[in-house]
């Protein structure tokens, strides 16, 4: 409560400290997606066991209830009754008094009125509870965000990085976009990701994004300036995350290492360095290309080393053994290092995607 008035004093909007309902707009939660035949279906099965409800309780009750005859009311007319009640018809003045005439009235009469109401209703309450549901699932999915991986930035760069993840067989459900753009953000709406929209460099919206209970975080911003203050930010709430960060110049990798960032990616010299191999050897980009697409062909993974493959020399296993990983450092297949593997190393490998 203290934080929340200091809030209201300072002018500050702290986007963690609103209530699910007031983050509607800003955090998406993607739902499953039903055809619209299927949820009128599902409308009308509720109203039919709702009318069985109220057809039984007067059934049982009936001797408390009596007609403009003052006959002993019979199934069919308690059927009537609920039908009549359920609809807000009411009944008085006009009234059918012969059975022929209240099956009418049950079987096409109420039928017709009910979907009157559905046609005329349904679109508006829908549109109403839209934004309750998109809060309730807010609040659920913000206590259960656990083990995901952020991604700032969804221009080319975050969008790869979507796609490669996705492809690795990563669920829609743990990962989190965050951008400024609602237009980019709506884009993924077909993917089932959950979209945060707020600036990364400020640490409410990262919170909101979930970064201190994160695995990863994926840093693909535009400028690299931008860049260096979320790693900046990010580190300082996930101090356990893995950081990869992309830059577009080289002379920043230090500053964004010294950041917090694990990884760094140069992505303007990467693309130069593949520009340039292309115009002499174009198979070996190919390749590369083949080794960074996941959905066919070969793939570059990382993997522990099996307990049969200790002692082993990497260049005997069946694997074909890039690299390993021993100790937060990359050995190369060949140094003296690496002539055979240990416990506790990880395998850089190429691997085979089934087709």
């Amino acid at each position: 409560m203290p934080a929340r008035w200091r809030a209201r004093l300072t002018g500050a909007d702290v986007l963690t400290e609103r209530p699910g309902f007031a983050l509607v707009g800003v955090l998406r939660v993607p739902q499953l997606q039903t055809s619209p035949g299927r949820a009128i279906v599902r409308r009308i099965g509720y109203a039919l066991i709702a009318l069985a409800l109220v057809v039984l309780v007067v059934y049982l009750d009936r001797d408390g209830y009596t007609d403009n005859q003052d006959d002993e009311l019979s199934l069919l007319d308690c059927i009537y009754y609920a039908t009549v009640s359920l609809s807000t018809t009411g009944y008085g003045d006009i009234a059918p008094i012969t059975e022929q005439a209240r099956l009418v009235n049950i079987l096409i009469i109420t039928p017709l009125r009910v979907f009157f109401l559905i046609v005329l209703v349904g679109t508006t309450l829908s549109a109403l509870t839209e934004s309750s549901r998109q809060a309730f699932r807010i609040q659920q999915w913000r206590r259960r965000a656990r083990n995901h991986t952020v991604v700032v930035g969804y221009g080319t760069k975050g969008r790869a990085a979507v796609d490669a993840m996705l492809g690795d067989g990563v669920p829609p459900s743990e990962i989190v976009v965050v951008d400024t753009d609602p237009l980019i953000l709506e884009a993924t709406a077909g993917q089932g990701l959950v979209t945060v929209q707020g600036s990364a460099t400020r640490s409410d919206v990262l919170r909101l994004a979930g970064d201190p209970h994160c695995t990863s975080i994926v840093v693909a911003a535009d400028r690299d300036d931008t860049a260096v203050l979320v790693t900046l930010t990010a580190r300082e709430l996930a101090p356990a995350a893995k950081i990869v960060a992309a830059v577009r110049e080289s002379e920043n990798t230090h500053v964004l290492r010294r950041s917090g960032a694990d990884t760094v990616v140069v992505s303007s010299e990467t693309a130069g360095r593949l520009l340039g191999v292309a115009t002499a050897t174009p198979g070996v980009v190919q390749m590369v290309e083949d080794l960074l697409t996941p959905e066919a062909g070969f793939a570059i993974t990382e993997r522990a080393a099996e307990a049969a493959e200790i002692g082993e020399s990497p260049r005997h296993l069946t694997d074909i053994v890039l690299g390993i990983v021993r100790d937060g450092r990359r050995l190369h297949v060949g140094s003296p290092e690496a002539a055979t593997i240990g416990a506790d190393d990880r395998l850089l490998c190429i691997r085979r995607v089934p087709d």
